[in-house]
Formats: structure tokens, C-alpha cells, sequence
């Protein structure tokens, strides 16, 4: 429990309306998408940067724990207060678009900013924004740069950090840095931009975020192919990737997930298919996107498609991708529990992957189905456990994932995409990294947070 002294100090840096200690506001911040709870102390509001540097440094001398949040859409538990202390809630005041340079195609945002929103306002003056993560309508860039978030689009144009172009950013001392430039080349000093993306809160605290632009393509079409059973799904995309053609979306769907989407939204999918594709092309002549969906449909049929469906006008496409960005809460069908990870191989061990899976759900007993963005190797896997409640059980369904991940590291593969590691996957991390290489963690970790204030407790990081 933080001593009242401190919550009143706080109070005189940022203003008691921007400091709270109420059990409305703990309880309100106290959860991410995991659903696990951890009350923090208090909740704070920085108005500005200043609030943020007084805050940290206050803070740093007193030993306080400090979590940055953005939106808490994470899946990992990334902005859980998992030791109490105070939550850093971005998202009342850093929510501005500071600037959109259409001469140099970069943007100047604060952390707080919405990325379907940004997504809109680029778009209205013809640029492009790509990452797309699923959460898109709620999540925070700030939080998709401390995740490196990706999305469906990541295929083609990649993924948060291929964006980043530059950061602000607040020590835990309360020093105030700028990482990185608004040129394209910077190669001056050690890039600390680089750092901070993905590292979860765990180093700084962002406060502005300079983004790259691309002109928006004129035309997009989808389209969906049916495969009889995953492994010929899977072997579709690598060999579909290596055809000349780059789709901007390479999306799949397993039987569980098909059967899932259609129980819950009726949106006439193939319940019968081992697993289904759903791709787009995007480009500026129609001539184009004929010609790449012509490719793909034929690397499709190569290995396996028994249908390729053209998206014929907007409403069909939008069925199509609605289907994928509405899977993962259709699954839960299956269970109570979700155990919802995002491992990713390279794309040529899909296959091999899926396959493992499938005979650990055997194993295991567990109901696993799989989606995700095969384009870039990332595989969405679900362990489903029926009744939570049941210790032994759940306790079962840990072990599965840690199988899945032991999986995944031997076809040199990661333990996640873009979900992050936080506090669930902590206690995986020694399966994926050296002692040295956890060593080398640990001390950058000291060398940005030597008092261990910020976001303590995440990503497998001892430093007690």
C-alpha cells in the first residue's frame, strides 16, 4: 500500500484531478485483455511531458513502481500493476496528432492516439499508415509501439518498428531523450529507438512518436481458397509467397475457427474445410491485382485448393475479413479459458508446426483452434479449457502451451508475433534465450531503470 504522502505529492504535480487513489479508478485499471487483476495504488493522468518527468523522478527516488498504460488491450499482461504501485495512464492527454508532414511522409503523434484513428486521418489526405493490429479500433500507437504490434497487413508492408521513425521518450530519472531522426538515414550514435520498441513500459516512458507514411494504394481485392486440410493450406502460402507475387494479407482459419465464425455469425463459410486462406492485393491498375490474384489462385490450386472465391464487390470482401477479425472471440465456444498465444516460425515450418499442434491437442485432450497471419509465419494457437475451475485441468492446459512453445523454438521459431511477453509468457523466456543472452537483458534493463521502477516484474527480467 502506497503511503498517503506520496499520493499527495503526486497530486501537487499533476493536479488532484489527474491523481486518483478511489477504489472506482484502482478497480477500473486493475486489468488488460488476460482478464488477471492487480489493483495498483493509484491512478495518474499526466497533462504534459513535465508531469511525466516529475512523476518518474519523484517516483525513482522513492522506490515506486511506475506502469505505463495505453488503452490495456494487451494479451500478455503487459500493463498489469502485478507489484501495486502506479499506473501512468496515457490515454486522457497524450492523444493528439501533433502533425502530419505530407512533404517528408512522416507523422508527429503523441502515444495516447488511437491507430484506427490515425488510419483515417492519414488515409483522408491519400497516405497509408499499414500496421493493423485487430485491436486497430481501440489500441494506442504508444502500445503498439511498446508491443511492436503488427496485423494482417504485415505480409506486405511489415509491422510497428518498419514505421518508427523516431521517439520522445522519459528515463525513469526523469530525463527527458529523443531517439532517432525524421531523415530517412540516421546511423549517428547507438539506436535506442530500436530499444524501446517492444520493450513493454519496461525502460521508458514514450510521450511522442514520429511514424513513416506511405502513399495509399488506389485498389484492393480479397479473396478466400478452400483446402481440404491444413497442410496443404500451409504449404499454399509459403510456396504462394515465393511466387513473385507479395499479397498484402495472407490470413487462415482452421476448421475449429471456421466452425466457430459460422456458429456465431452465419457468414456462409465452408464448415466442412480442413482450413481456409483469405488474401488481398493492393496496387494502383486493375490489370495488376488481376494478375496477382491469377498467381495466387494458381499456387493455390497446386497445392490443394479445392475453391478460390474472388471477393466480387465491398460487402464480400468486408464478409471475408470480418470472418478473420472476429475468430478470436468466436473460438471461445469451445472453453471458458482461453490460453491465447502468437508464436511465429519461419514460413516454410507452418507445416510442421500445424501438424505438432494437432497431435498435442490429441495428447492433451484440448479442443486448439488456430488462426493467424501465415503471410508472416505468425500462428494465433488457442489451448481451450472447459471448465477454469478445474485446477488440474487448467493446470494441463499450462503444459500444453509450454509444449507448443517448445515447438515452435525447435523449427527456430519465437516465442510471439506481436503479442508481447509481459507476465504470461515470462516464464517461457529461458526456453528461447541463453543465459547469456537473459544476462544481456538484465543489464540493459539496468542501465535504462537501475531502481527497477518501471513495469517490474515483465518480460522474465530478475532484478531483485
Amino acid at each position: 500500500m502506497l503511503h498517503k504522502r506520496h499520493i499527495q505529492a503526486i497530486k501537487q504535480m499533476v493536479g488532484i484531478e489527474n491523481c486518483y487513489d478511489d477504489k472506482a479508478h484502482l478497480v477500473a485499471y486493475c486489468y488488460d485483455a488476460t482478464r488477471e487483476r492487480y489493483e495498483p495504488d493509484a491512478v495518474v493522468f499526466p497533462r504534459n511531458e513535465q508531469d511525466v518527468s516529475a512523476v518518474l523522478s519523484y517516483c525513482n527516488d522513492q522506490k515506486i513502481s511506475i506502469i505505463p498504460r495505453g488503452a490495456g488491450s494487451g494479451f500478455t499482461g503487459g500493463a498489469l500493476p502485478v507489484r501495486g504501485g502506479i499506473v501512468l495512464a496515457m490515454e486522457r492527454y497524450f492523444n493528439k496528432i501533433l502533425e502530419i508532414d505530407e512533404k517528408n511522409l512522416i507523422a508527429r503523434v503523441q502515444p495516447g492516439v488511437v491507430n484506427k484513428a490515425f488510419q483515417e486521418a492519414v488515409e483522408a489526405r491519400g497516405l497509408f499508415y499499414p500496421p493493423d493490429p485487430a485491436s486497430q479500433d481501440y489500441s494506442t500507437l504508444g502500445g503498439n509501439v511498446s508491443e511492436n504490434a503488427g496485423g494482417m497487413r504485415a505480409a506486405k508492408y511489415g509491422i510497428t518498428k518498419d514505421y518508427v521513425m523516431a521517439l520522445r521518450a522519459v528515463l525513469p530519472n526523469g530525463d527527458i531523450i529523443r531517439a532517432g531522426k525524421k531523415t530517412i538515414k540516421d546511423v549517428a550514435g547507438f539506436n535506442v529507438a530500436g530499444i524501446l520498441i517492444a520493450s513493454e513500459g519496461s525502460l521508458a516512458v514514450i510521450t511522442e512518436i514520429t511514424l513513416k507514411l506511405i502513399a495509399k494504394p488506389k485498389l484492393t481485392r480479397s479473396a478466400m481458397g478452400v483446402f481440404n486440410d491444413i497442410e496443404s493450406a500451409m504449404n499454399a502460402v509459403y510456396k504462394s509467397m515465393a511466387s513473385g507475387v507479395t499479397p498484402v494479407a495472407m490470413e487462415f482459419l482452421d476448421n475449429l475457427s471456421i466452425r466457430a465464425v459460422e456458429e456465431k455469425f452465419h457468414k456462409g463459410l465452408p464448415t466442412d474445410a480442413g482450413a481456409i486462406l483469405i488474401t488481398q492485393v493492393d496496387g494502383d491498375l486493375s490489370e495488376q491485382l488481376d494478375s496477382a490474384l491469377s498467381i495466387l489462385e494458381q499456387r493455390f490450386k497446386e497445392n490443394g485448393c479445392t475453391h478460390f472465391k474472388i471477393a466480387q464487390d465491398e460487402q464480400e470482401a468486408a464478409d471475408l475479413w470480418f470472418a478473420r477479425r472476429n475468430v478470436s472471440q468466436s473460438i471461445t465456444i469451445y472453453g471458458k479459458k482461453k490460453l491465447n498465444e502468437d508464436i511465429t516460425v519461419p514460413r516454410s515450418a507452418l507445416p510442421e508446426l500445424l501438424s505438432r499442434i494437432m497431435e498435442l491437442s490429441k495428447q492433451y485432450g484440448f479442443k486448439i483452434p488456430c488462426f493467424g497471419h501465415t503471410g508472416d509465419g505468425n500462428v494465433h494457437v488457442n489451448v481451450m479449457v472447459p471448465d477454469p475451475s478445474d485446477v488440474e485441468n487448467l493446470k494441463k492446459g499450462y503444459e500444453c502451451i509450454e509444449e507448443i512453445f517448445k515447438v515452435a523454438i525447435a523449427l527456430e521459431g519465437t516465442l510471439s508475433g506481436e503479442h508481447g511477453i509481459g507476465l504470461s509468457k515470462a516464464p517461457f523466456m529461458r526456453l528461447a534465450f541463453s543465459e547469456a543472452e537473459m544476462n544481456l537483458f538484465a543489464n540493459i534493463k539496468k542501465a535504462f531503470d537501475p531502481n527497477n521502477i518501471l513495469n517490474p516484474g515483465k518480460m522474465g527480467l530478475c532484478m531483485e
